[in-house]
């Protein structure tokens, strides 16, 4: 059972770590609490399956990247594994991971590629696509065509959890 400070600190840490040497210190100085109770209190809620990770958001565009692609391929099942784990070493993929096929939707292998236009993209891809049997599959690239703002979860204690 979570508890206020359990709250607190999943609510302080929705919007991103503080840029600063000791963030954990910082936040825990904001809430309170000092720097080993802050990670020892994430680890527990990570051990818990509360918190699945703490990971960072990168915004492409403010570092000038305006192209992304998310590239989606149909391969046999039994190689998402070794696919994926290929795919994930090439520096520009920013994302690799497997979905379930739906019967409109044949695709169960899905990449991120950010660049700085459509161009690298496609080139990168390309890249990607010689160095591996990824062209002998069925792709679909979808290139974005907006921003979304992106975030962590957020959560809000209700009267039931007190």
């Amino acid at each position: 059972m979570l508890d206020a400070k359990d709250f607190a600190l999943l609510a302080q840490v929705a919007d991103g770590l503080p840029l600063c040497p000791r963030p954990y210190a910082q936040i825990g100085m904001e809430l309170g609490m000092d720097e080993a109770e802050v990670i020892t209190r994430l680890a527990a809620l990570k051990a818990q399956g509360l918190i699945k990770r703490l990971g960072v958001i990168v915004k492409h565009r403010p570092l000038g990247y305006r192209a992304n692609a998310m590239v989606v391929w149909d391969v046999p099942d039994d190689l998402i594994k070794e696919l994926g784990t290929y795919i994930s070493r090439f520096s520009f993929v920013n994302l690799c991971y497997q979905r379930p096929r739906q019967p409109e939707w044949p695709y169960n292998l899905y990449c991120m590629i950010h660049g700085k236009d459509r161009a690298t993209v496609l080139a990168q891809l390309e890249a990607l696509n010689e160095a591996s049997a990824l062209a002998d599959y069925d792709r679909q690239i979808l290139f974005s065509r907006r921003c979304f703002k992106q975030r962590g979860a957020v959560y809000q204690r209700t009267a039931m959890s007190s």
